[in-house]
């Protein structure tokens, strides 16, 4: 009998089985990572965050946030920050997160959603399949350490130019 994998609302799951995947599928000290500093303390946006169930077992999840680049000129310009995607640890290669990403892309598209996103990841992985690059983000001011070629956007909105990112809680 093969179990499909179905994609659901995350808000549908439990928060503490989100915490328990994301803690098995990332290594401790998850909380003090530059991505979580970005995204400060604002809620995610529901609609653009998504599980991986098999029945009823969570096996992957993604989360979308509201945050925005302020230039030095004061400006904020609104972006989605993407992430994270957790996979479960037995799961993993096995295009669960490339699921749940595309099925991301596809919600943010159909909301208008799409024009300017962002995330800190492997740019071969983001890159390759999803179009992310790291061509604007070079001048870009982050609460704590970035490997600059793993800062990445994708988008006709994504401002290149120096500023600092961090939580949009007008948007939250």
């Amino acid at each position: 009998m093969t179990v499909t994998t179905v994609l659901a609302p995350l808000d549908a799951v439990a928060p503490d089985r989100v915490e328990a995947l994301l803690d098995r599928a990332f290594p401790p000290g998850r909380h003090a990572r530059t991505a979580y500093k970005v995204r400060g303390s604002v809620s995610p946006i529901d609609s653009l965050c998504f599980a991986a169930m098999e029945g009823e077992t969570l096996i992957g999840s993604i989360q979308c946030w509201p945050v925005a680049l302020t230039d030095d000129d004061g400006v904020r310009h609104s972006m989605v920050m993407v992430g994270p995607v957790a996979v479960e640890p037995a799961h993993q290669q096995g295009g669960i997160g490339r699921d749940l990403l595309g099925h991301m892309l596809d919600a943010a598209a159909a909301q208008g959603l799409d024009r300017a996103m962002m995330l800190i990841g492997d740019p071969e992985y983001y890159g390759r399949f999803f179009g992310f690059t790291a061509e604007r983000t070079a001048d870009w001011r982050l609460p704590g350490p970035v490997e600059r070629h793993r800062l990445l956007a994708r988008g006709p909105d994504v401002p290149a130019m120096p500023g600092i990112l961090g939580p949009d809680p007008a948007r939250s």
